[in-house]
């Protein structure tokens, strides 16, 4: 049976890539599955005989990850490409983000959920304005591991000046970031230098390869259980005569652990009552925790909605209706306003909301802040106050991810056109 300590024990890394358009992420990504043996033999002679036909010197490991035909037609990623691999230390899940500015919304999605970021730098180019803008973005989705990998290293011989010229203009910018571990590598992932196996051309470089560092980093539990969260999804109540007295709330558990004969609170009503079982297809489970999806039933008969939250007593999540967010704005229509009104979903709950203020905007570059400019154009990530037409349950982002965020949805399109961390 799945326990709290079992999933702790699990060794699964999340990782995200980001960088400018062809710095080599999805080079960096095929030459992982490549060494590791990920790819099939027809996949290798499909990648080859392609690779061949467009001209290409070397085997382009490129072609792995982007699947498209647009992308394959341009070069370029587009969307969120999403990998798995494994070795016999740990399983990977890759998300593989695009490199140009417009598709600053994907880095978003991919680096939602991920543990580590490796963040490409091309070593000709050094540190540009979308490393600055993927490392912000990294500390803000509160990702606690970073990576640095100059690519391309074969392009500037190799040399250990350009290393440290990039890692020292790195770390003058990292010092304002909220990152907790940073770890430089210079790489090539089109010949393999230290991706997977330390470089012969790399001498002076003492530390370990990409994959080495990838399967020993340390990961903390990724999702927050101490503080027991689980909004209704869905109020299951059948009509068939043989279960007419079944109720059950099915959802996904946001924090926490759950058991049955736990004291528990349903909000925003604030009745208190205990849970009678905890129950999952299969059936019965001894405990609930994230990211489980499961069936709560109570011992009372009391009036639950689909947006309510069940949580403990004595560990309540705050509820209000204004809300001080960072946010980044995805709509190329027209910018974020005060006083434009949206759809804001959040959990399993969607209300209306009203911008009420931009309070400033950040320099990507420089990371002050633009308190001037009370409007956020595409990509622009600045702080917000909004005010919601009905109460919100929620923590912070930095304790909570799950109940921390929320998306800003156009109701004459049905366009997500932004995404909000609460502070």
């Amino acid at each position: 049976m799945e326990t709290l300590d079992g999933y702790l024990d699990m060794d699964l890394l999340r990782f995200t890539t980001a960088g400018s358009v062809d710095d080599g992420k999805s080079t960096l990504i095929g030459r992982l599955m490549f060494d590791t043996k990920t790819i099939f033999e027809d996949q290798l002679e499909s990648i080859e005989r392609t690779s061949r036909q467009r001209g290409d010197e070397n085997v382009n490991l490129a072609l792995l990850t982007d699947g498209l035909r647009s992308e394959r037609e341009q070069g370029i990623t587009i969307d969120v490409a999403y990998r798995y691999f494994a070795t016999p230390k740990r399983k990977f899940i890759i998300a593989d983000t695009p490199g140009h500015i417009q598709y600053t919304r994907n880095m978003v999605t991919g680096a939602s959920t991920a543990n580590l970021a490796i963040i490409l730098v091309d070593a000709r180019k050094g540190v540009i304005e979308q490393t600055c803008r993927h490392s912000f973005i990294a500390s803000l989705l509160r990702i606690e591991h970073v990576v640095l990998c100059v690519n391309k290293m074969d392009l500037v011989d190799y040399a250990q000046e350009r290393f440290e010229e990039i890692v020292a203009a790195f770390k003058a910018f990292a010092t304002r970031l909220q990152i907790k571990e940073i770890t430089f590598v210079p790489i090539s992932a089109l010949h393999g230098d230290n991706v997977v196996n330390r470089s012969a051309n790399m001498p002076w470089y003492e530390g370990p390869s990409l994959l080495y560092h990838l399967e020993n980093v340390y990961i903390g539990p990724d999702s927050n259980h101490v503080d027991a969260r689980f909004p209704v999804q869905w109020v299951i109540r059948p009509h068939s005569r043989e279960h007419h007295d079944y109720r059950g709330y099915a959802g996904r558990v946001h924090g926490g652990v759950f058991r049955a004969g736990d004291e528990v609170v349903v909000l925003p009503s604030g009745f208190t009552t205990r849970i009678r079982s905890v129950e999952r297809f299969e059936g019965p489970v001894e405990e609930a925790f994230s990211p489980m999806s499961v069936v709560i039933r109570l011992e009372d008969d009391i009036d639950v909605s689909r947006g309510d939250m069940i949580a403990k007593p004595n560990n309540q999540p705050r509820v209000e209706q204004e809300l001080d967010a960072m946010f980044c704005w995805f709509s190329p229509e027209r910018p974020l306003e005060p006083g434009r009104k949206y759809l804001l979903r959040h959990t399993t709950r969607s209300v209306r909301a009203l911008v009420r203020e931009v309070r400033y905007k950040v320099d990507i570059n420089t990371l002050h802040k633009e308190e001037g400019d009370v409007q956020l154009g595409l990509n622009d990530i600045g702080r917000i106050h909004v005010r919601t037409a009905e109460p919100l349950l929620y923590d912070s982002y930095r304790r909570n991810r799950l109940t921390g965020g929320f998306v800003l949805v156009d109701e004459g399109t049905n366009r997500t056109v932004g995404a909000g961390m609460i502070r």
